[in-house]
């Protein structure tokens, strides 16, 4: 299916933004500028600009325009369902350590189909309450093809489009399928540490697994939240006739 010229425009700007042309606090081009050099109505452009705003990518100003997010948002583990935005219940995050590569758990590796003693790419974040207290921990897993093709992934400071948008554009692979699995547990003793919390805790485990077309995993993200601030909420259509 052939790019369409609006989601042209918010990938240029989603490059250029990743690769440090913009960065945050910078104004964008203005839709005239964008109009000019793409060759295309004020609609498309607010179109691109508004798929921005809405990935969290960029903030509008009222007379000022368009200017990349000084707080890039991400969301804890499991909260990427179909049709959902990514500042849909997206918070401001800390990210932790350097990204490196190391051998993941068992059930990491089962999910991204590598073999024993095989690496994979680890990053890890703090998912941010609105006092700044760590609401999740998050370590994401990348298997190495994907890895080896989205460079970026192993610097140490946020990708501000996202990580799903960054590996899309780096690789044409774009998840068209996620599971989701929660469970329950006591905390360690490092992991308590972590939420500054005393033992016993109890914790919610999220594993969330993203999947492209062909059925390989483009990453595995497990979250770790002490069960009081843990809520999901689902709101669905219902058959009466059922």
């Amino acid at each position: 299916m052939p790019t369409l010229k609006y989601e042209q425009i918010a990938d240029s700007l989603r490059r250029r933004i990743t690769e440090g042309e913009f960065r945050p606090g910078d104004l964008l081009p203005s839709s005239r500028d964008l109009c000019e050099q793409w060759g295309v109505s004020r609609a498309t452009v607010n179109k691109a600009l508004d798929v921005l705003r809405a990935d969290g990518v960029v903030v509008s100003r009222q007379g000022l325009g368009f200017r990349v997010t000084d707080v890039p948002l991400a969301r804890p583990a499991g909260g990427r369902r179909v049709n959902t935005t990514r500042v849909t219940g997206g918070r401001p995050f800390r990210r932790l350590g350097t990204p490196n590569r190391e051998v993941p758990p068992d059930r990491v590796r089962d999910a991204l189909g590598l073999r024993p003693g095989e690496s994979a790419l680890r990053r890890d974040r703090f998912v941010l309450l609105d006092d700044g207290a760590p609401l999740s921990r998050v370590t994401a897993w990348f298997p190495p093809d994907v890895a080896d093709r989205c460079l970026r992934l192993a610097q140490k400071g946020p990708i501000i489009e996202g990580t799903t948008n960054y590996v899309a554009r780096e690789s044409g692979r774009r998840p068209v399928r996620g599971i989701d699995v929660t469970t329950v547990r006591l905390a360690r003793a490092e992991e308590a540490e972590w939420f500054d919390r005393a033992q016993p805790l109890a914790v919610v485990i999220d594993l969330h697994v993203a999947y492209d077309e062909a059925g390989c995993a483009l990453v595995c993200e497990e979250g770790l939240t002490p069960s009081d601030l843990w809520e999901r909420v689902d709101n669905y259509p219902m058959n009466p006739s059922i």
